[in-house]
């Protein structure tokens, strides 16, 4: 009798002990990185690339710095909230921390201070001094254009964008000229939320229409620099230009100059120009480009943004129009 107590004792403590164990143990494994960390606890290593001096300090003060260099400060607060959450999501991305991958340029710090590279940063400082010597920025408050930044970040500290549950590549540029590329229009791998989309509110951007001039000569240099065997003569240069390919966007997917033929992209990179929309018009030993937009085209338009916030949209719409089927999460623990 006492062998078979034990065994119905053993049978249950197999059959209701050992599986809430489990569960139990399971359910500690698979709790999200993101949920071990509360802000205070978050800091990160930047590089700035003036000094080559590396610089310890909390995440949301860092994120102070970036809105402030890139984004219009006299932009509407929706808009800087949503550069708040783009500029986040891309250090989270990088955290080993947060299950991201350090950059292989500087592993051994988190992010840097080159905006041709990572992000751009600028200190309190330097920031209203660039103000007080703008003709722009010369009525507004120093300090409470500041405020106005700590104000969009901090309002809307821990959140970052995330597709499929991993933070995304939160691209921006500053204009579209009216629809944004798809990811592999320009840079060549389809992104699922880097998609085009319309942009219709970028009217107060300076960079919506724009010219450049060079003269026939610069023209023929720049090209040959790219391509030395390239055959283009300094006469009748419009004739010698053909667009091949036009992107969902609206840009030059593929263009042929003389006897090369080059992505939009490669033509922008060569010429030097504001984007890939362009078009040339030459006058005598002058080349005229007539350029829309200005960046890349791909994700967040920076006055699109602005436009769209100024229209009554908030910064969460604002993400989820430009970087299409993403959610908000937040990284810290409540």
């Amino acid at each position: 009798m006492k062998l078979i107590g034990y065994t119905v004792v053993l049978i249950l403590i197999l059959i209701i002990i050992l599986p809430l164990f489990m569960v139990n143990g399971c359910e500690v494994k698979n709790e999200p990185k993101q949920d071990l960390l509360s802000e205070e606890e978050v800091h990160i290593s930047v590089l700035n690339h003036t000094n080559h001096e590396v610089m310890e300090i909390n995440l949301e003060e860092y994120i102070v710095g970036v809105v402030a260099a890139e984004m219009p400060v006299v932009f509407d607060i929706e808009a800087l909230k949503a550069q708040a959450i783009a500029a986040r999501t891309y250090v989270v991305k990088r955290l080993e921390e947060f299950g991201g991958s350090p950059d292989k340029e500087h592993p051994q710090y988190d992010v840097c201070t080159d905006p041709s590279h990572c992000q751009a940063w600028i200190t309190k400082e330097d920031r209203i001094k660039a103000w007080k010597n703008d003709k722009k920025y010369k009525k507004l408050d120093p300090e409470e254009s500041w405020g106005k930044i700590q104000e969009a970040v901090m309002s809307t500290q821990g959140e970052i964008a995330v597709y499929d549950g991993q933070p995304i590549d939160p691209l921006f540029h500053s204009t579209s000229g009216g629809k944004t590329e798809n990811s592999e229009d320009y840079f060549g791998n389809k992104v699922p939320y880097l998609r085009s989309v319309v942009s219709e509110y970028e009217q107060d951007s300076p960079n919506l229409v724009s010219e450049m001039v060079i003269t026939t000569t610069e023209f023929i240099d720049k090209l040959k620099k790219k391509f030395p065997d390239i055959k283009v003569s300094i006469k009748n240069i419009e004739n010698q230009i053909k667009v091949l390919e036009t992107t969902e966007g609206g840009k030059i997917g593929k263009i042929q100059i003389g006897n090369k033929t080059m992505t939009g992209r490669e033509a922008r990179e060569i010429l030097g120009l504001k984007s890939s929309n362009f078009e040339v018009k030459q006058k005598g030993n002058k080349v005229y480009f007539t350029v829309i937009g200005y960046g890349h085209g791909v994700g967040m338009s920076q006055y699109g943004a602005d436009g769209m916030a100024k229209q009554g949209s908030n910064y969460q719409q604002i993400l989820k129009h430009y970087y299409q089927g993403i959610e908000i999460i937040n990284i810290y623990k409540k």
